[in-house]
């Protein structure tokens, strides 16, 4: 039988959804057939994605502040009436530095948006997936997630737990037809890689086209991904093509070798 894409009247909410992976997860699900509803803490880009895509009703929401979480899923029942698919993409980069010289508060903040909001908003989404006979629920893990990563300890530490959450998580919910998996993705193009790329370029007084040729030499496909490589692992999972895949914590990235 041929695998079916679509995810017709699907009921989807993507947090951080308006911009980045995120905003390219919110558009394929719609352009798919689902109705999507999205929640940032950017109003600026909460703004101009309301204006783009006026299909896709949003929320603006931090999703390691409960009461926040609490208000974005009333606004879910209000809009979408229940839920189906949960895509956790809200994340921070946190801190670079030694252990010893990262600040407490930094930790906090960092575990706070990538691990608690992860925590909140499933906690909430669970009832509502089961009570839809089941669903999906995809969170993004990263790289860092199944490599170490020196000097980004906090990041790490938040990713590799997105891989235990939906471990546990997809054990505890299969039998009510939930399934659970993570995404982790390696370097992705676009935006904050380009502006990564340019402060590393001149740190090391080369230029960008160098830097980024440096920053895939541990990629074994030699080559970044994009937002949309990530929409579309997200997408398969959360439709009937991928419907006995659960507990899987799967990577989008060319196969990054090591992470430095």
């Amino acid at each position: 039988m041929k695998p079916d894409l679509a995810v017709p009247g699907k009921r989807v909410l993507v947090t951080a959804g308006a911009g980045g992976i995120g905003r390219a997860i919110a558009t394929t699900f719609a352009d798919a057939g689902a109705q999507v509803h999205i929640c940032d803490v950017d109003r600026g880009s909460l703004a101009t994605f309301a204006k783009e895509r006026p299909g896709i009703t949003a929320t603006y929401a931090d999703v390691s502040n409960l009461a926040d979480v609490d208000r974005l899923f009333d606004d879910v029942r209000k809009h979408l009436g229940g839920l189906d698919v949960l895509v956790n993409n809200a994340g921070i980069a946190g801190p670079t530095g030694r252990i010893e010289d990262i600040k407490v508060e930094d930790w906090e903040r960092c575990i706070a948006i990538d691990l608690n909001g992860l925590f909140y908003c499933t906690r909430l989404a669970m009832p509502m997936i089961k009570a839809a006979g089941g669903g999906s629920i995809i969170s993004l893990s990263s790289a860092a997630g199944r490599l170490g990563f020196p000097l980004r300890s906090p990041y790490a530490a938040a990713k590799w737990g997105v891989v235990g959450f939906t471990a546990s998580l997809a054990i505890e919910a299969g039998q009510d037809g939930v399934r659970v998996n993570c995404i982790q993705p390696g370097v992705v193009e676009g935006e904050r890689i380009d502006r990564v790329a340019a402060a590393k370029a001149e740190a090391f007084g080369i230029t960008v086209d160098e830097m980024k040729q440096r920053m895939v030499e541990n990629v074994s496909m030699r080559t970044m991904v994009s937002a949309q490589d990530i929409a579309n692992m997200a997408l398969f999972l959360a439709s009937d093509a991928g419907r006995h895949v659960s507990g899987q914590a799967l990577s989008v990235c060319g196969n990054l070798e090591t992470l430095a």
